[in-house]
């Protein structure tokens, strides 16, 4: 799915969340496509349905990067290094330990996150 400016605006979904004055997250560039792509693929059907999920996940990140203890450790997809937060369908995943708040990817929930991410079960293992 290619990447859809916010329409009359020029401007790339994700890019209206990398403005963040108070440098309090970094997305990774992958985040940054990941979050474009969302809205591509939903703004396919509703622009408005793709404003409000990507409204959603931005409020999601700020509240992480203010209070990151709010993630989840997911042992079965990825090392203690990552955390996840959910919001409707889509997982963030987010480093908690880092300043600022690095968000890794943000991918749908039904996607195989693990391999992903590039961790394998026995790395998982590892990692316990």
């Amino acid at each position: 799915m290619g990447r859809k400016p916010l329409p009359g605006s020029g401007i790339e979904p994700a890019d209206r969340i990398l403005i963040d004055k108070m440098n309090r997250f970094v997305l990774t560039p992958l985040a940054e496509q990941d979050l474009n792509e969302i809205w591509g693929y939903i703004g396919d059907d509703s622009v408005e349905a793709a404003n409000n999920v990507l409204s959603k996940i931005e409020a999601a990140i700020y509240r992480l990067a203010e209070h990151p203890g709010l993630g989840h450790l997911r042992e079965d997809l990825a090392d203690r290094r990552h955390r996840f937060y959910l919001v409707y369908s889509y997982l963030i995943v987010f480093r908690s330990g880092t300043d600022p708040l690095q968000i890794i990817r943000v991918l749908h929930a039904a996607r195989d996150v693990q391999t992903i991410l590039g961790l394998t079960a026995e790395e998982a293992e590892r990692e316990q």
